[in-house]
């Protein structure tokens, strides 16, 4: 089902951390931070970054096959998982995959899917 992923990894640029000209240029209204994308969702920041579309929605399903593993209960039960920019150790290593990808992410936890925007700048 993600064969076509994998073949992107092999022809897109490599992404392993996010510079500050990437995150300024998309920011917008996101807050910008810079540095490194943890480890286990850097397949996903990666993924956003190399997507033309301003929305990208992905379900849970999706977003553990990007990411290699199943999601906390708390990312499936509470909407502030995705949403709060607390700069906590955890809570900062998962949205650094989104914010520094330029994008702000609103769940919908009854479809348990995901929504990754890029806010329009005028």
């Amino acid at each position: 089902m993600w064969k076509w992923i994998r073949r992107l990894q092999l022809t897109a640029r490599p992404v392993a951390t996010a510079d500050a000209a990437t995150a300024e240029r998309w920011a917008g209204n996101v807050p910008v931070r810079t540095g490194k994308v943890h480890s286990k969702y850097a397949p996903l920041h990666k993924y956003l970054v190399n997507r033309y579309a301003d929305c990208v929605v992905l379900t849970f399903a999706q977003l553990e096959d990007l990411t290699g593993g199943p999601l906390p209960d708390s990312a499936r039960a509470q909407r502030e998982w995705w949403t709060s920019a607390d700069r906590d150790d955890d809570k900062s290593s998962r949205a650094d995959a989104w914010i520094l990808a330029g994008r702000t992410a609103t769940p919908n936890l009854l479809a348990r899917t995901v929504t990754f925007e890029r806010p329009i700048v005028h």
